[in-house]
């Protein structure tokens, strides 16, 4: 029993405390890769924190409060768990319903920016963990909601681990000593070296839990069976076949072995610790998994692959049932992959893991696979088989409740036997997050990407639109997007085992001159620079093909190299075959890549292949393609991926004089007083205009009166425009009167367009330089986030779906390429009726919309339509802006999962 409470000792501490925010709860990976549960401290944890205190070490408990403090007083009890959410403020880690850690903060008293002292202290089983990192993240995060600018910390100068925790926090500390005790204070600003530990604590921690999974010492089958057809049978039976390297356990209450193998009742049961279980059932019933949970988590189980179906895809129930397993799985420490899962695979012969219901695997290769779907899952590595090309690991997420393809970018991204990255994506769990790792994982190793027509439906009703998108938003990310699972394994084929094309100059080598010139024809209309084909004729030798090829290795001028050898009749292949692999082995330097249609054959054919140890195919194998077409088109793509590796790489710049500040009052005051909604043109001019984005100036009127002394303050000349939605953007301008130059022009036009639009309200605003007509927008995509389209404007145009598309935040070079993206782009470039625009203007503005998303979430729609482009600026004539609710997902703040 604790002692009795005492009634709150100061006003700051409250009786009855306030709910505690419910954003501020989190499952969080430590530094192991393993799962800690955040929440807010509360009323109810008196006893629990009592007893976390008294299991603390002497040791321990002196570093934290400077004494040996056996037990905690009533009066600190109430102080540290009563706390009001904002001047002061406890969190805990949780692992299954133990406390392990615990921070807060409490504002102090003093003049100046407000300020607060941090402490926190972990369980002595749990330190080395970067529980304290993890606290001192969330609790900086809840500050700064609650406009604290600094933390202070005292700290016993002996306690180098905590010194250690802020200095490598990425704060700028500064520290004073008084005896053996340290005073550290630092701002909780998140600046860039903040966001950069941030990243990569994520990172770290990311990829160890993914690795956690793939690299097990042990694993368990919760559901082995005997019997062939059904699931655990299949399961058991791979991993015994693969020769997996560590002991499998299986687990069946009801044998006493299966497959000779000795199981047991319960994973509890195993006398070994256990790092993976796969749950091999045909339902999971609710009232069994927690006992299971507990199961796996007092034997250490890092990680749960769940077979099981009828989760998420089921339904609402199932997606019901599918969340509370995830949480319940996340509370016992673990991450699961799954349900509805093929399995998880890995090739290194150190582990040699087939945890699928995959009979066949590909060989041991240097590509990693990333997939959702289960059954197509089984396709995807009987194919990767077919084509022998070889792959490090493989991940078939099922319904990705937790495990992600974001957490294998980040494994992926440090995983040394692993080169080419391939995902099969239906759905983003964080879009900003998934562009943020792609961009950063592609510049060291290729990502080459299915979007399923799943995910493209979910981004906007007009399919066009969709594939945009998602063409676009794959580009800027570095990502080779391809449309089927042969295009994927086609570009996959030549990234794994062929270098990278310096340029687009292409060679066709070939024995056909009709199939000579199918690949002139498809590599011309990919964009790739093509002369006259070397047609060896049907009756070339391995000779012959022998010296094309070197030549062409030998020729500055050549960038790549396309191979067709179709012989007119039945012929033994093995001497072409020969040549053209002496023909890259004999110029090294070259170091160009070679593609081949050799007799329909695909994939890394045996007879091209380059031998590694244990016999697999390895880099400098040279890919076939079934005809030369298919080829033109993985070179044309990876072409391109090359070129924006190569490209320089830039960064998010602010622009200067933004009131951020002043813009955040206003948003919240018009929040606070209406939620979201459309603001008023007269508010969306001044809240762009604190971010230097103007709005060409204009008044309202409701009379010609008004409209004449608006006309006179803007000075002549002046347009009037009706108001009504109807109006604004008529392509035939029926709403517009242009170049009014004296008031009884204004009175005239203000009577005329009354009567058209029956609206009172009309705006006066000054001319802009004559233009070409741009259109800006940014809207939230239910898949991508906040995206940024521009285009020309122009119903033509709109009807084409001439847009371009890129995720916030923009880097430098990402604005300009943006203007220049679109096919009309041409035409602000000049033409002969036309001068040159200021497209530096336009990048500028897009630039300035960046941040204006990226500083306030509750932006939600913005439209800059239309913007005129003239040889000296970039004029906004009308712009919307649509506020409301933050995204429950974004990409900021403290560490956590989705």
């Amino acid at each position: 029993m604790t002692d009795s409470v005492p009634v709150p000792d100061s006003p700051s501490t409250p009786a009855v405390p306030p709910p505690p925010p419910q954003h501020w709860f989190a499952d969080v990976l430590a530094s192991d890769g393993r799962v800690v549960r955040l929440r807010p401290i509360t009323a109810d944890d008196v006893d629990p924190l009592q007893r976390f205190h008294t299991e603390l070490s002497d040791r321990t408990r002196y570093l934290r409060y400077f004494g040996p403090y056996p037990r905690i007083s009533a009066k600190d009890l109430y102080r540290t768990t009563h706390v009001d959410y904002r001047d002061r403020v406890g969190l805990v880690l949780e692992l299954g319903e133990q406390i392990i850690a615990v921070g807060r903060y409490e504002l102090l008293d003093r003049p100046g920016p407000r300020a607060a002292e941090v402490a926190f202290v972990v369980a002595d089983s749990h330190q080395g963990r970067g529980l304290g990192s993890i606290l001192l993240e969330h609790l900086a995060g809840a500050a700064a909601e609650n406009e604290i600018d600094t933390f202070v910390a005292e700290v016993l100068a002996e306690n180098t681990t905590m010194v250690t925790v802020f200095r490598e926090a990425g704060y700028q500390v500064e520290r004073s000593r008084d005896g053996s005790v340290l005073h550290l204070e630092f701002a909780i600003d998140p600046t860039e070296a903040l966001v950069s530990v941030r990243d990569a604590r994520e990172r770290g921690s990311e990829a160890r839990s993914v690795g956690n999974l793939l690299a097990p010492r042990s694993v368990a089958v919760i559901g082995a069976t005997p019997a062939a057809g059904r699931v655990g049978g299949v399961m058991l039976a791979n991993l015994l076949s693969g020769l997996f390297q560590g002991p499998v356990y299986p687990v069946n209450p009801n044998r006493r072995s299966v497959r000779g193998v000795f199981a047991y009742p319960t994973v509890r049961d195993i006398p070994d610790e256990v790092d993976l279980a796969v749950v091999a059932v045909p339902a999971v019933p609710a009232a069994a998994i927690g006992s299971v949970l507990d199961d796996c988590m007092a034997k250490g189980v890092k990680g749960l692959v769940v077979l099981t179906a009828g989760f998420g895809e089921t339904g609402p129930e199932g997606l019901a049932a599918e969340r509370a397993l995830v949480s319940a799985v996340r509370g016992h420490g673990m991450r699961v992959v799954g349900p509805s899962a093929l399995g998880i695979a890995n090739t290194d012969p150190a582990v040699s893991l087939n945890a699928t219901l995959a009979s066949i695997l590909p060989p041991r290769g240097r590509i990693g696979f990333f997939c959702q779907s289960g059954p197509l899952g089984a396709a995807i590595l009987g194919e990767a088989a077919a084509r022998n090309l070889g792959l490090s690991t493989f991940v078939s997420a099922g319904n990705r409740a937790d495990v992600s393809g974001n957490d294998l970018l980040q494994y992926w991204d440090s995983a040394a036997d692993t080169d080419v990255i391939l995902l099969y994506l239906e759905s983003f769990g964080n879009p900003r997050k998934f562009s943020r790792i792609a961009r950063r994982v592609a510049r060291t190793k290729p990502i080459v990407a299915v979007s399923s027509g799943r995910l493209a439906a979910r981004a906007q009703p007009a399919g066009d639109m969709d594939r945009s998108i998602v063409r676009d938003l794959f580009a800027q990310a570095g990502i080779v997007q391809v449309d089927s699972i042969s295009e994927l394994f086609d570009c996959a084929a030549l990234l794994g085992y062929q270098p990278l094309p310096g340029g687009p100059r292409l060679a066709v080598i070939s024995n056909s001159t009709a199939l000579s010139w199918l690949a002139v024809d498809a590599a011309r209309g990919e964009g790739l620079e093509v002369g006259e084909p070397a047609n060896l004729g049907p009756q070339a030798t391995p000779g012959d093909y022998l010296d094309a090829v070197v030549a062409a290795l030998r020729d500055p001028g050549i960038d790549s190299v396309i191979v067709v050898y179709a012989p007119p009749v039945a012929l033994p292949t093995a001497a072409f075959a020969d040549a053209v692999r002496a023909a890259a082995l004999a110029v090294p330097e070259a170091n160009t890549p070679i593609l081949t249609t050799f007799v329909a054959e695909q994939g890394i054919p045996n007879l091209l292949a380059v031998r590694g140890p244990g016999g697999i195919a390895a880099r400098g194998s040279i890919p076939s393609y079934p005809d030369p077409e298919r080829a033109a088109r993985a070179l044309a793509r990876v072409r391109r991926y090359a070129e924006w590796r190569t490209g320089p790489v830039s960064s998010v710049v602010r622009p200067d004089g933004m009131d951020t500040e002043r813009a955040r009052r206003m948003v919240a005051a018009w929040m606070a007083g209406d939620g979201g909604r459309w603001l008023t043109d007269l508010e969306t001019a001044e809240l762009l205009g604190c971010y230097g984005i103007h709005v060409v100036e204009f008044r309202e009127a409701r009379d010609a009166d008004e409209a004449v002394a608006a006309a006179e303050e803007l000075g002549y000349p002046v347009a009037a425009k009706a108001t009504g939605e109807l109006w604004r953007r008529r392509p035939d301008l029926s709403g517009v009167r242009l170049d009014l130059w004296r008031p009884d022009a204004v009175r005239q036009a203000y009577r005329d367009l009354v009567a058209v639009c029956g609206d009172p309200v009309l705006h006066i605003q000054k001319m802009a330089p004559t233009g070409v007509g741009c259109v800006l927008r940014v809207q939230d995509d239910p898949s991508f986030g906040s995206v940024i389209e521009f285009g020309l404007s122009g119903l033509i145009i709109e009807l084409l779906g001439d847009r371009a598309y890129r995720a916030l935040p923009l880097t430098e070079a990402e604005s300009e390429a943006l203007i220049d993206a679109p096919r009309a782009a041409v035409l602000l470039s000049g033409t002969p009726a036309s001068p040159r625009v200021d497209k530096a203007a336009l990048a500028e503005l897009a630039r300035r919309i960046s941040a204006f998303f990226d500083d306030l979430p509750l932006l939600r729609e913005l439209s800059c339509d239309p913007v005129l482009a003239a040889p000296a600026s970039a004029s906004i004539l009308y712009a919307r802006v649509r506020i409301g609710p933050e995204p429950s997902r974004f990409d900021i703040g403290p560490r956590r999962l989705a």
